[in-house]
């Protein structure tokens, strides 16, 4: 659904390190690995993470696409080691090896682990776990990382927080920005705003590790400074919300979006849910945003405001019957190193994918082969 940005991850959990391409950013874009870095470090935090995060250090290298310091309009690409390859080097060896790797052959209940092996006809399921895991995801934070960047050269700031973790919720209301919902956020173990509820919710996790359980979420991601109209009502592959969905929904264990006020509308009158429209100052105002910032397909220069679903995580401690792929034993499936709660991650990898999505609408709506040029042509056109 991308429209001028293009990108591309490969890499295997275990493997050398994963590889990204991100095509059609303009050039003049200042970018330092120090920058994409410290967005790898929030993705790392959250209680409940697991064993793999104390041994990885994940540190963007950039290979192409930039030089001193300015990105070129080239295709940017990105290098990220993984430090557990030197525990993985013959199992994941790229080249043939003579010792015999024991296969896995015991799928996990919710993973991709069984479609998988009967889509590519694998008997190992080693084969599909790999890329199906949710360390890909490290490379679109790093990529979403420069879109990021180039957001906050043009006044667009992207935040989020955990609102729910199991049964426990945060039912604080808050009126901060983006950036100061990150900085308070990030400062708490789930990426709650509401400390009570962020004890509770460490108190679901620790029951769920210690009964070899995982717990799922719910979080909030929210962006301001958006102009009107990105996006458009002209085809349904050109609205906003459908471009935003296909980039949110394609992360790992995602279940679920609300735009606005969501599934809540359906319950309420039309009087009780459509934002009314005043005008102050010089500009068209709303006096709520139950559309989340998007109506007819197009920004509407609210906030635009999601909300996500991420289920338990499906590798668990204490794993689930299954059924061998090659003997057709009942047995318990396999286990992996695994997280109990993935939720703050998560909350950071959504972020970057809304940053990439809301980088191609800007370039496809205002065009710019040098981030100087965009900058003219919004200062120009766009309307807030």
């Amino acid at each position: 659904m991308l429209k001028r940005l293009q990108f591309l991850t490969s890499g295997e959990s275990h493997g050398k390190g994963l590889l990204g391409i991100l095509d059609g950013l303009p050039a003049g874009l200042k970018i330092s690995e120090e920058y994409i870095d410290r967005q790898l470090k929030r993705r790392q935090m959250g209680h409940g993470r697991g064993g793999r995060m104390k041994i990885e250090k994940d540190h963007a290298q950039i290979w192409g696409g930039v030089r001193h310091g300015l990105t070129l309009g080239s295709p940017i690409g990105i290098l990220i080691d993984n430090l557990d390859w030197k525990n993985w080097t013959k199992k994941m060896s790229v080249e043939p090896i003579n010792e015999k790797v024991r296969p896995v052959t015991l799928p996990r209940p919710g993973h991709a682990d069984l479609a998988g092996v009967h889509k590519y006809e694998f008997d190992d399921i080693r084969n599909i776990l790999e890329r199906s895991s949710a360390r890909e995801t490290t490379m679109r934070v790093a990529l979403g990382s420069v879109c990021r960047k180039l957001l906050e050269e043009i006044g667009i700031h992207v935040g989020s927080r955990v609102v729910q973790i199991h049964n426990a919720k945060d039912k604080s209301k808050y009126e901060l920005t983006p950036d100061d919902i990150n900085d308070t956020a990030d400062k708490s173990p789930v990426r709650c705003l509401d400390t009570k509820a962020e004890k509770e919710m460490i108190d679901i996790i620790d029951k769920a590790k210690k009964a070899g359980d995982s717990v799922g979420g719910v979080f909030e991601v929210i962006a301001t400074g958006v102009p009107y109209g990105l996006g458009s009502y002209t085809q349904w592959n050109n609205k906003l919300q459908a471009r935003i969905t296909t980039m949110m929904m394609s992360i790992n264990a995602f279940k679920g979006i609300e735009i606005g006020s969501g599934f809540k509308s359906s319950s309420q009158f039309g009087s009780k849910v459509h934002d009314e429209i005043g005008y102050h100052e010089g500009r068209f105002t709303r006096y709520t945003n139950n559309a989340g910032g998007i109506e007819g397909g197009m920004s509407n220069a609210q906030p635009i405001v999601l909300w996500m679903s991420m289920k338990p995580i499906s590798t668990l401690i204490k794993p689930l019957r299954s059924v061998d792929i090659v003997t057709y034993e009942e047995k318990n499936a396999h286990k992996e190193r695994t997280d109990s709660c993935a939720v703050p991650a998560a909350s950071v990898v959504s972020e970057s994918m809304l940053c990439i999505t809301l980088v191609d609408a800007l370039l496809e709506k205002f065009g710019g082969d040098s981030v100087n040029q965009l900058k003219s042509h919004m200062n120009s056109s766009a309307k807030y």
